[in-house]
Formats: structure tokens, sequence, C-alpha cells
């Protein structure tokens, strides 16, 4: 069988299954694992481009898709009635001023002689900006947390439309990515990795604790929708014409217009994953693209023949963590909020690397695959599972303890079942499902 033929055949398999679910279960379960499929394999081509492309060994991925949260809620919420003048421009005057202060401490390190009145002036700069920067922050970010805590006690967004929000995740993503990029880069492979691991967690645990700035763990609601291709529900069963058509495809004003809704969303996030994919296809054909496998390979003959291999390190470390924040934001938008706690590193983090290497790292088409099928799995593994646990345990008494066990353990088949996945993949095709050319 031919590449292409195979390749095609993976992709209708999976195709398949999202249908099967259609058919067996509900077109609602099925359009929604469609909808995370397709996020899924933006946050992919992201990692895809750091780890196939380059060879970096990205393991914060929660952060930026966190980030590109955030962004959402700051691009498209409204503004919190006097929250700006309660102590809005007091936060923004104490972040300057610990910007500052970090600005400062290192203008003295690169300038001043080493010695001890070097180290001394770094520590006053430190030590004294430390306590001007709580002195303005903590007394304004009070004030405005106490502005109807129950449903504000957060500064608010700029009321624009939540599509502007989707670039601006990925733009405040790649501006944290350049920030840790500038200092993390110089890490070799495994040192890197807990360093992303240890500031993706630092953004969750911002998020969580930081009222002012999106509510912490109270979370934020209500996000708007990006019309006028996403309407709402409501509207759509008060629209006579809407019921109309749904009354001729035969189905009842409640189960269309949730269909309605969410295949909106598919048409936007498809639109948005051609688009990267092709930039991503026509990235790897380009010298550059080349530039980059070579420096993967071999990190000394690239260097040795005169390229720059920590700012092409940065360049795709930026890029790939701003997809991921794109993808952070289109999520956000699907769920309608933003949960800080449920940014985990197993759901945002591992699970990503799994859909990156089952599908084959360093092929943009494999990792669209391999997020697919993957959250295909794990959304539906655990239902199958306990089907599964039900049909085995069939013949046993209802009070046996073995299958009271047997049905409690099927919640835990989402794990054993990548894990399962992970391994046979990497046994029979080390280099993926749809391996890089």
């Amino acid at each position: 069988m031919s590449e292409p033929v195979k390749n095609t055949l993976l992709f209708v398999l999976v195709g398949g299954l999202i249908l099967l679910t259609g058919f067996t279960q509900s077109w609602n379960a099925a359009i929604l694992i469609l909808n995370m499929g397709l996020i899924s394999a933006i946050m992919a081509i992201g990692v895809n481009l750091q780890w196939g492309f380059a060879g970096l060994f990205n393991v914060g991925v929660m952060g930026f898709v966190a980030l590109g949260g955030l962004a959402v809620v700051l691009i498209s919420t409204p503004v919190t009635p006097g929250a700006w003048s309660a102590g809005g421009y007091g936060i923004v005057l104490a972040l300057l001023l610990g910007a500052a202060t970090v600005v400062a401490a290192v203008f003295v390190a690169q300038k001043m002689s080493k010695g001890r009145m070097q180290t001394l002036s770094i520590i006053a700069i430190l030590i004294i900006g430390f306590f001007v920067y709580r002195a303005i922050f903590d007394p304004n970010a009070a004030a405005v947390e106490a502005i109807d805590p129950a449903i504000a006690g957060n500064l608010g967004g700029l009321n624009l439309p939540v599509l502007l929000a989707w670039p601006a995740g990925g733009l405040l993503a790649a501006g944290a990515a350049w920030l840790i990029g500038k200092t993390a880069l110089g890490l070799r492979s495994d040192y890197l990795a807990i360093a992303t691991l240890g500031i993706a967690e630092i953004i969750i645990a911002i998020l969580k604790n930081e009222d002012w700035l999106a509510r912490g763990v109270k979370n934020v609601y209500g996000i708007p929708r990006p019309a006028p291709v996403v309407g709402y529900e409501v509207d759509l069963q008060n629209d006579p014409g809407f019921v109309a058509r749904a009354e001729w495809f035969g189905l009842d004003a409640v189960t269309a217009s949730t269909l309605s809704v969410k295949l909106g969303y598919s048409l936007l996030f498809l639109i948005v994953l051609l688009m990267l994919l092709w930039m991503a296809q026509k990235a790897l054909r380009s010298p550059w693209g080349r530039m980059m496998r070579a420096i993967r390979d071999n990190e000394v003959a690239a260097e040795a023949m005169g390229k720059d291999v920590t700012r092409r390190h940065l360049q795709i470390f930026v890029l790939g963590s701003a997809i991921c924040g794109i993808a952070g934001a289109m999520m956000t938008t699907l769920d309608g909020q933003l949960t800080p706690s449920a940014y985990q590193p197993l759901r945002f983090t591992f699970l990503v690397w799994v859909m990156v290497i089952v599908g084959g790292s360093g092929n943009n088409f494999g990792a669209v695959l391999g997020a697919f099928l993957i959250w295909f799995l794990w959304v539906q593994v655990e239902p199958i599972g306990l089907w599964l646990m039900n049909l085995i345990t069939a013949g046993m008494p209802d009070g046996s303890a073995l299958k009271a066990h047997l049905i409690e353990s099927a919640a835990h088949m989402r794990l054993l079942t990548m894990g399962l996945i992970l391994l046979i993949v990497l046994r029979f095709s080390p280099r993926g499902l749809i391996p890089e050319k």
C-alpha cells in the first residue's frame, strides 16, 4: 500500500469513529469531539514545530495554553465599572516599577565591575524595588478585588470582539515564550524540560491567586461568542425561520440550536487549523525549515557552518508557543469561561505530547492525525471501558466485591489506554503513524 493511500485511510478511519459516535450516541457529542479535536490539532502543530522541527523539549505547553485563555478575558470581556479608578492604574504603575527594578539590577550587573560593590548594589536595588512595588501594588489590588467580588473583583477587559482575542492570545504566549527562551534555551534538553514545566506551574499559580487579573479560582463566566458565525441557542430557538428549518430536518428547536452553535465553532476552528497547517507545511519545505532540521539533527555541525543555533531555537520556541496560545484562546471561547484550576499538566501538556508522538513527530499531518485519534480515545475510552466491564461482569451476582471493583476500575481506563497505545506505537511504528519524510 502506498504512503498517501495509507495516510488517507488513517484519516478516514478517525473520521469514521467520530461519525459512529454521532450515529450511536448523539451528534452533539460527536461535534464536541470534533471541535476539541480541531483545537488539540492546533496545539499538536505548535508542539510539533518545537520538537519535530527543532528538537526542543517544551513541557510547559499548559502555561502557554492558559495565557491564550487569559487573553480572551483581557480582550473580550467588559471592563469592571470603577475598577480602573479604584486601583487599576496603581496596579499598572506597580508592575512597571517591578519591571524597572529588574532592568536596573541587570544594568548594574552588566556595567559595574564584578566585586563586592556590585553584589551589594544589586541586592539593594532588588530589596528597595520589592518593598516599593508591594507598597503600591497591595492596596490597589485589594481595592480592585473588593468591587462586587461575587460577580467581578477584577479589572475586566477591553470589550472587543472575541475573534481579536485569538491572535492576541498568540501574541501574549509568544511574548512570554520570548522572555522564557532568552533565559532557558541555553539549558540542556532535560533541564529545559524541567524549567518549562516549572514556569508553566508558575503561570497557573498566578492565574489562580491574582484575583484582580482574572478572578482567580472564582473563574470568569459569560465570555462572548464569535458573532455572527456563532450565535446563542436561545436566540435561535426564538427565531421562527430557524424553527421551521429545524422541523424540515426533523429536529426539535433545542437540538437544532445546539448543533448549529457547535457547527459554527467547527467552521471557525477548521479555518484556523487549515491556515496554520498550510503555513507550517510551507515553513517545513522552506530553506528555514531545512535549516531547523539540520540544527535538530546535529547542532555542532550547524554551528560550525555559521548558524546561530540559540537564535533559531528562540524563533521556533516563540512560534510554537504562539500557536499553543491561539489554541488556548479558542478553547476558552468554546467553553465560555476561564477556569484556571482546570489547567492540569496531564491534559494540556502530556496528552498533547502523546498526540505528537503517536501521530508522528516532524510531520504536521501526523500531528493532526494523532490529535484527533488520541482525543477521541480520551473521551470515549471511559464509557467503552464501563460497557466492557458491565459485559464481563454480567454473570456475577450483584453483591460481588469483584464485580464492584471491576466496574469502579473503568474510570481508570483512560490512563491505561493512553499508555498502552503509546507503547504499541513505539514498538511497531517508532516514528509514529505518519512518519517524517
